[in-house]
């Protein structure tokens, strides 16, 4: 035979698209020719083909050989179409015959110059993919194997080189006794990554307001904005709230590791994503860095902290520029990026999480502060209006007393085990209540649902109006108030927004107007 196809997969972006891998071998000048809309690693595969082949102790005679991968109108990129190249090549010349097993599987990874399989990214997402186009297996480096192996459904074949993968197409899942790594679906076990350990709130002594806010923020999905002088515990109590988030369902998980997939950042060994990402962003971030983007436009960090928390600390350090950016994905949870080669869309649910000091240096408002006034509004005009609306508490983080740190002088802190409990209840809740729409947690609340779930009475629309008018508030900072004042209700088992729970939400929009409404 001297033309063959073998099935493969290509990334764009978080999309998939199946590849066709056409190759043809005839007498004439010998020539390794490829086409399809190639980037420049796609094309550098015909020297390492070449090379895999011969050092697989496999003949590569002199001849023409056309490679073209379809369809040509989607750039392809990366190494993960050596091993199905290499498998086309030798289907062309007699080496392999074009069986039922080829036909029904999908060849996926990069090729040593040795013959050796290596690991690729994005391989969860190709596997999917695979599944869903009615693929009944696919054929995977050894290292991507257990990653492979958490779609269900789908025959993955393990090799740890071309002489394995060319056994498996010639005789089945065993030759000579040896065994490739194939693994039946439903013997797929849970192997999910537990993750780093978190500080525990047991530990953070003083600022009960703090840690009420970031319970609040948790059980509902709210933005939180700690104010403070250093060393009040802003950083430790962000951590500390990664220990509380709720556990994911296995979608949540299975999406978030895809991602992770992609951006190749998966534990070979666990690769399964069972924690909510916490991610912590150094002031020196690019805006590119922070939402994706490049000339391959990749996920930045707000896509890496899908399903949990983006810590930024040090807010006001950060470019103004960069911080502008956040203001779009915080309300529609994704972040859409165009190029010239199409739209990319990546998913932004996060929650975000930030810190900050009162003035340069961190003695605002006691006598203490040697900062002028311009030197203070310098500093808060770094954190526009518009921004500031987009956070749903803001709270103060006051200088830790000393008995405060002495332990036999106080009562032991609520641990996090004890707060996580009730933020699972309060988000048991939630899912109850908005169990037949889209909506997850309470801070997803938009147009009618807000309407319909965040119902006032009278006293409580009279204190809204009155908060509306002495607070100069924004439609858009008014109802995060009403969505803040639904997770309070929902802490205290209650249906209905009270009195009480509007007035605590209120209070976490004062600090704003204490600090930007002086200076800013």
């Amino acid at each position: 035979m001297s033309f063959s196809t073998v099935k493969s997969a290509a990334m764009e972006g978080l999309a998939v698209e199946i590849v066709y891998v056409e190759a043809d071998v005839s007498n004439g000048l010998p020539i390794f020719h490829m086409v399809g809309y190639l980037s420049s690693e796609v094309k550098e595969a015909a020297e390492r083909v070449r090379s895999a082949v011969r050092n697989s102790g496999l003949e590569f005679p002199a001849k023409r050989v056309v490679i073209n991968l379809s369809p040509a109108t989607m750039r392809k990129r990366g190494a993960s179409f050596d091993l199905p190249i290499a498998v086309a090549i030798l289907t062309s010349l007699g080496v392999l015959q074009q069986n039922r097993r080829m036909k029904d599987c999908m060849i996926i990874g990069e090729l040593g110059l040795d013959g050796q399989v290596r690991k690729v990214p994005g391989i969860l997402s190709m596997v999917s993919e695979a599944k869903a186009r009615k693929v009944t297996s696919c054929i995977v480096p050894r290292e991507n194997e257990k990653e492979a192996e958490l779609v269900e459904g789908i025959r993955i074949i393990a090799v740890g080189s071309l002489r394995e993968c060319i056994s498996y197409l010639e005789h089945g899942n065993r030759t000579g006794g040896e065994h490739f790594g194939e693994k039946e679906p439903d013997k797929i076990e849970d192997r999910g990554k537990r993750g780093e350990e978190v500080p525990d709130f047991a530990d953070l002594y003083g600022q009960e307001n703090v840690r009420r806010a970031a319970e609040i923020a948790v059980a509902g999905g709210h933005n939180l904005l700690m104010v403070g002088p250093p060393g009040s515990g802003k950083t430790m109590t962000a951590k500390c709230m990664a220990g509380i988030l709720p556990p994911m369902n296995y979608e949540e998980s299975m999406e978030l590791t895809k991602l992770y997939s992609v951006m190749g950042m998966l534990d070979g060994k666990e690769p399964l994503i069972s924690r909510r990402p916490f991610r912590e962003v150094h002031h020196t971030a690019t805006r590119a860095a922070l939402i994706g983007g490049g000339i391959v436009p990749r996920p930045g960090e707000i896509s890496l902290a899908h399903s949990g928390i983006l810590f930024m600390d040090e807010l006001p350090e950060f470019k103004r520029s960069v911080l502008e950016v956040l203001r779009q994905p915080l309300e529609q949870r994704s972040i859409q990026i165009t190029r010239t080669s199409g739209n990319y869309i990546f998913p932004a649910d996060f929650m975000l999480v930030s810190a900050m000091n009162t003035c340069p240096c961190g003695k605002f408002p006691s006598t203490a502060c040697s900062c002028t006034p311009a030197q203070i509004q310098a500093y808060l005009s770094k954190i526009s209006q518009p921004f500031l609306d987009r956070i749903d508490l803001s709270v103060e983080a006051s200088k830790v007393e000393y008995r405060d740190l002495v332990k036999e002088s106080v009562s032991c802190p609520e641990s996090s085990a004890v707060i996580k409990a009730r933020v699972c209840e309060a988000r048991k809740r939630q899912k109850i209540r908005y169990q037949n729409t889209k909506i997850q947690c309470n801070a997803m609340l938009h147009g009618a649902e807000l309407s319909k779930y965040c119902r006032l009475n009278g006293e409580e629309m009279r204190l809204m109006g009155q908060a509306y008018d002495v607070l100069n508030l924004t439609a858009r900072s008014y109802h995060r108030i009403l969505k803040v004042a639904r997770t309070i209700a929902d802490l205290d088992h209650s249906e209905e927004i009270k009195l009480e729970h509007l007035q605590e939400a209120i209070g976490y929009r004062t600090l704003d107007k204490k600090y930007w409404g002086r200076y800013v």
